[in-house]
């Protein structure tokens, strides 16, 4: 039971910081990013570029994956997202932009690091062992660790700073937002720029565990959809909450249906088809949006 639970904690710790981008980005903009899961493999090759290739230090690979998903969410809602959005008043767009931005990125991803499974050298060697009760290598623990505290991060960020209280309410009520003086334009950049970067960040954090490759994106993605409905869209307190159950759910369905061969994901999805006839809003979300 407690190696479950550990197990449950690491997964889930991963996943509430991939759907913390999401719903992140949801929330400010109402865009369902179908492009998240390609943010996150890129993060995961920057990461294996500079760690792996260049040698840098892993925490300066990092930060270059960070970086680089910044700067490539920021330029992506500037020159894609902002215009549809300003001259659009069908959701249709934005969801037709974010599946063609998924698909432009796949074919960028595969030109410039191909097909292949890449890896990194672990971060730390060794095996936790509490008498064989939990089991796991410290590279998890450190991962985990990083993960809790980036989660930390960010939500002093968006409730103590000056950037985060706007994009909160940025979030709330964008009409009002506006006619209180916050520049709608920029803290939407500056808001998905953030929600890409953390989607870099896990993606750096997770190459050095499951490595990555092209065809990560899609069901990354999947998975960040499975969290954001079962906390509630667009709801950042329902995105970690979400992440962790995801977490959880994955961990007792490998220990328990592991002999059973791969159906861990289709109970999910059953549970998940029934919870949402129970409550579509998601545990947090509001029943009128």
């Amino acid at each position: 039971m407690e190696q479950v639970v550990a197990n449950g904690i690491y997964l889930g710790s991963q996943y509430a910081m991939i759907a913390l981008g999401l719903t992140l980005i949801f929330a400010l903009m109402n865009v369902l990013n179908f492009a998240h899961g390609q943010m996150y493999v890129i993060g995961g090759f920057v990461t294996y570029t500079f760690y792996g290739q260049f040698q840098m230090p892993f925490l300066l690979a990092l930060l270059m994956s960070c970086l680089t998903l910044t700067v490539l969410g920021a330029l992506i809602e500037k020159f894609l997202f902002g215009p549809v959005i300003r001259r659009s008043a069908r959701e249709e767009s934005t969801m037709l932009l974010a599946a063609g931005i998924a698909f432009l990125l796949d074919a960028i991803i595969l030109l410039v690091f191909g097909e292949k499974q890449r890896g990194v050298p672990k971060i730390v060697d060794g095996v936790f062992n509490w008498d064989f009760r939990i089991i796991m290598p410290y590279d998890r623990i450190l991962i985990c660790a990083l993960a809790i505290l980036s989660i930390v991060a960010f939500i002093t960020f968006m409730q103590f700073s000056r950037t985060g209280r706007a994009l909160r309410a940025l979030a709330q009520d964008r009409d009002a937002a506006q006619l209180m003086g916050v520049n709608v334009n920029r803290y939407s950049m500056i808001g998905f720029a953030l929600g890409a970067m953390l989607a870099g960040l896990v993606g750096g954090l997770l190459v050095t565990i499951t490595g990555v490759n092209l065809g990560m994106g899609g069901p990354t993605s999947i998975k960040a959809f499975l969290m954001v409905m079962i906390g509630g869209a667009g709801v950042i307190s329902g995105a970690i909450v979400g992440g962790f159950i995801l977490g959880m759910l994955e961990a007792v369905g490998l220990a328990v249906l592991s002999q059973y061969g791969d159906i861990t994901y289709l109970v999910i999805f059953v549970a998940l088809m029934i919870f949402l006839t129970i409550r579509p809003q998601g545990l947090m979300g509001k029943p009128w949006g």
